[in-house]
Parts: structure tokens; C-alpha cells; sequence
């Protein structure tokens, strides 16, 4: 199992954050867009790392053009020399509308024309033929020649592979039918990943007609541990926090229910549109955090991670909203890796 670290968004760390998670074996890294440009970062890492896996998890797709998206990206998977994947995520409404004045629509079929036009464009870099993408949303026939991309860019290695995020069935299915892997949101249980997420993607890959074969699922993965009492505390009130907080959002109500806990996401949704963070927190039992977390010491959490997963996705990286020692995951890596 390949086990990815985290890179920094913030371009004062980016590089150091990189070298230190090629240095420490992990196989990939990656950015998210929070308060940062996910993208710039990642030329840095580039720069400054040799065998390293680098990625955007996530890149809020509507935020940006299929052009723009097909273009820093082949710059990306070109500098990296193939080390580039295109991670990408639809955000939540009031974020694309609200946060950067976009359209929002039918978040899977946009998102399933935003994908296949990202690959229309690059097909065209590839072989010099004309650019001819018309589709309900996204419509690209214009490429500009006189400084256009070749194939020569992308050297043995080819166009960078696209992952994209998500929590809902239509989502999920459109990972399974464009895109090179699936990456798992955080709100994620084993019993929702093997009875939801995975139906769907392969009936997503049925419709490509293809099997699951080379296609990668980037695993959920909140982990409390500590090496004491205190830290292990400690550790569980950053991640009650957290999943309360997506537990909140209506768009992963499913997930929730599938466990019989819907009433909990109306009461996480009342708290959270009077503000009250803390006392969200409060309302995520022991249950429920040990469904969505691996809870304990640091030598149990590698084996309990492959126990949930190990046989169901192909990487995975810690969610640990909490500060705690790097050391500690080392061997925790270790144990994942040769899983």
C-alpha cells in the first residue's frame, strides 16, 4: 500500500515540506486548497524532489476552466517529470457561487464534461489535431498554435493521471467512468466505502467498460493516537471536532444515515449555524469516532488499517487534525507499506 504524506500550501514551507516527506519515505504528497493556491507549491516540491509522487487533494475543480485546469497541470506532469496527479473536488455550492463567483449546476455531469474536456484538450497537444470540444457547460474549439504544447512535453511518461474526491453515488460513479482513482473524503466509513462508494465506482467503470484493475482508491483515513493518555485525548477532541464539522454538511447526511445516525447531522447543522464549534464536538460519541477513526496506540494503527482497508484501496494517507510528533507515523508507514 502506498501511504502519502502532505505538503504544505504555504510557499515559505512548501519546499522543506516536500523534501521531508521524500525524505521520509513517503510515496506521494500532497496539496489541498484551503487558504492557498494549491498548484504553486507543487512546482516547488517538483523542483526539490526526485521519486516523490505529487498531487492536488483537492483542487476545487469549478473554480477554475478546463483550459486552465489542462494547462497547469501538462506544465506540472512535465516539470516532474510524470510524477504529477491532478486531484480534483467540486467543493459545495455556496463556495463556488459564493467564494469564487462561478456557476453551479449539476455538480457530476459538470464535473464528468469538465474531465472529459480537460482530456480532449490534451489529446489535441498530443497529436496536433484540431481542438473540438462542444458539451452543455464547457465548450473549447480555439487552440493558440504559435505557443501551443507538444507531446514532446510529456516524454515517455504521457498526460498526468486525474483522481478526483467525492462522497456522493453520481460523483462517485463519474470517478469510476473518466478519472484514474477515487479519493475517499475523510468522512468516510469502511461500511459506507464497501457498500457505497466502491458499487459505485465500478458501475462507473462498467460504463467505460473496464474493471477496477489499475484503478486507485486513495483510502479515509482519521486517526487518533497518542502515546499516552493525555495525547490520546487530546487527539480525540481535534478529531470529534472535525467530524463533526463535516457531519454538519447535508451534502454527507448519507453517510450518517447509512449508519441509522441521521438525526445527529440535524443536530450538527443547528449547532453549526449558531456558531457553536465546541459543543459539536461534544455530540460525536465513542461510536461514532471509532467508526470513523482508527483509535489507539501507535502499533495498533497500522494493523487496524489494513484490517478495515488493506484488501479495498491502494493508498492512503493520515487525517490527524491535531498536533502530534512526525516520528510517530514512521513506523506506522513502515508497517502500512509492507502491508
Amino acid at each position: 500500500m502506498k501511504v502519502d504524506g502532505g505538503i504544505s500550501s504555504n510557499l515559505h514551507e512548501a519546499i522543506n515540506s516536500a523534501k521531508d516527506a521524500e525524505a521520509a519515505g513517503y510515496s506521494g504528497a500532497w496539496t489541498a486548497e484551503t487558504s492557498h493556491d494549491p498548484f504553486l507549491p507543487l512546482l516547488m516540491a517538483a523542483e526539490h524532489t526526485t521519486t516523490l509522487e505529487i498531487g492536488t487533494s483537492i483542487a476545487v475543480a469549478f473554480a477554475r476552466s478546463p483550459m486552465t485546469l489542462a494547462n497547469t497541470a501538462w506544465d506540472l506532469q512535465a516539470y516532474s517529470q510524470g510524477r504529477f496527479i491532478l486531484g480534483l473536488g467540486s467543493q459545495i455550492q455556496p463556495h463556488i457561487t459564493k467564494r469564487f463567483s462561478m456557476p453551479w449546476s449539476k455538480p457530476a455531469a459538470r464535473m464528468r464534461e469538465m474531465i472529459l474536456a480537460i482530456h480532449a484538450i490534451w489529446d489535441a497537444w498530443l497529436t496536433g489535431e484540431r481542438l473540438e470540444f462542444r458539451g452543455e457547460f464547457y465548450t473549447h474549439t480555439l487552440i493558440f498554435f504559435f505557443l501551443h504544447t507538444t507531446a514532446y512535453d510529456m516524454g515517455s511518461f504521457g498526460p498526468p493521471k486525474i483522481f478526483l474526491a467525492g462522497v456522493g453515488e453520481l460523483m462517485t460513479e463519474v470517478a469510476g467512468e473518466v478519472c484514474d482513482g477515487f479519493i475517499c473524503h475523510g468522512f468516510t466509513t469502511e461500511k459506507y466505502l464497501r457498500e457505497v462508494t466502491i458499487p459505485a465506482l465500478e458501475r462507473g467503470r462498467a460504463k467505460a467498460g473496464k474493471t477496477m484493475d489499475g484503478f486507485e482508491i486513495v483510502g479515509p483515513s482519521f486517526v487518533v493516537s497518542g502515546n499516552d493518555e493525555r495525547e490520546l485525548e487530546r487527539a480525540s477532541i481535534g478529531t470529534r471536532k472535525q467530524i463533526a464539522f463535516y457531519g454538519s454538511t447535508p451534502a454527507y447526511r448519507p453517510v450518517l444515515e447509512l449508519h441509522g445516525w441521521g438525526d445527529l447531522q440535524d443536530r450538527l447543522n443547528a449547532l453549526s449555524k449558531q456558531g457553536q464549534w465546541d459543543e459539536m464536538g461534544t455530540l460525536i460519541t465513542d461510536e461514532v469516532l471509532n467508526t470513523f477513526a482508527v483509535v489507539g496506540e501507535p502499533e495498533r494503527i497500522a494493523p487496524e488499517l489494513t484490517r478495515r482497508y488493506g484488501d479495498v484501496i491502494q493508498r492512503i494517507s493520515f487525517y490527524a487534525p491535531y498536533k502530534s510528533d512526525p516520528e510517530r507515523w514512521s513506523k506506522v508507514m513502515a508497517d502500512l507499506q509492507s502491508a
